[in-house]
């Protein structure tokens, strides 16, 4: 799909921009690669990231500065802003996962100190962080509806992308899209070996085996440390391109 620049009744310039190409071929992927694994969200992170250089590149360009308008600069700003949040929102949620599970380890690794109290606490913190999902959730969902009959210009695609994104995000942290069976869960574990590619995720298998009676497993959970990493990383680089692509947009000013 050729990128469009048309937003209400105020329109882009029809001719096609530089980055045009670059930005289209960007919304195309991430488009196509909508999996709900830890490493498809990476790629996506990553994808979104590249988006976001390359829309920098078209504001920061005349053609562009001269055909937005006020009203049109105000959105982009709305939604720049509203993008950093969801980044912001996801980065602290998984710093306070990854917090208490580096006390885990520790206990595990020392095999002293309260690791019943521990996991308690982070499994507390993970209930009331799925509630903050779903609350996010919904309110982009409601956002998505309200502007559901709007014409979406490249800007808006990019943005509907970020949305589309954070609601993965959210849904895999959660678990909601994840939700195995205990059966399965209890035979991985019992194979001494994690496999994560039928429902559970990393953070379920975490969550479920935390909620067992059994010894728990210092490997299942680094791989979920090592998750949330690769995680805050994309986050971290896609903020980065967030915040350039924002100053871009308040130097038309």
């Amino acid at each position: 799909m050729a990128v469009s620049f048309h937003v209400r009744s105020n329109s882009y310039p029809s001719r096609q921009h530089p980055q045009a190409t670059h930005v289209d071929e960007q919304l195309t992927r991430l488009r196509s690669s909508e999996a709900a694994s830890s490493s498809s969200i990476c790629q996506r992170l990553s994808n979104l990231q590249d988006l976001y250089d390359s829309l920098e590149k078209m504001i920061r360009l005349s053609i562009t500065n001269q055909a937005l308008s006020q009203e049109q600069i105000e959105k982009l700003l709305d939604g720049s802003l509203k993008s950093l949040d969801l980044c912001n929102i996801s980065k602290d949620a998984l710093s306070q996962m990854k917090e208490g599970l580096t006390e885990i380890q520790s206990i595990l690794r020392r095999k002293r100190g309260d690791l019943s109290s521990e996991v308690k606490k982070y499994l507390s913190s993970r209930k009331s962080l799925k509630k903050t999902f779903q609350k996010v959730v919904k309110n982009l969902k409601v956002g998505q509806n309200k502007e559901s009959q709007e014409s979406l210009d490249v800007f808006g695609e990019a943005e509907a992308a970020t949305i589309a994104l954070f609601q993965s995000l959210f849904s895999f942290m959660s678990g909601s899209n994840a939700c195995a069976k205990w059966s399965l869960v209890s035979k991985l574990m019992n194979q001494n070996k994690i496999n994560f590619e039928g429902e559970a995720n990393e953070f379920t298998v975490v969550d479920l085996e935390f909620q067992s009676e059994k010894s728990l497993k210092i490997e299942v959970v680094k791989i979920l440390e090592s998750c949330i990493q690769d995680l805050e990383d994309g986050l971290e680089s896609l903020s980065k391109s967030l915040i350039k692509y924002r100053v871009s947009i308040l130097n038309i000013l």
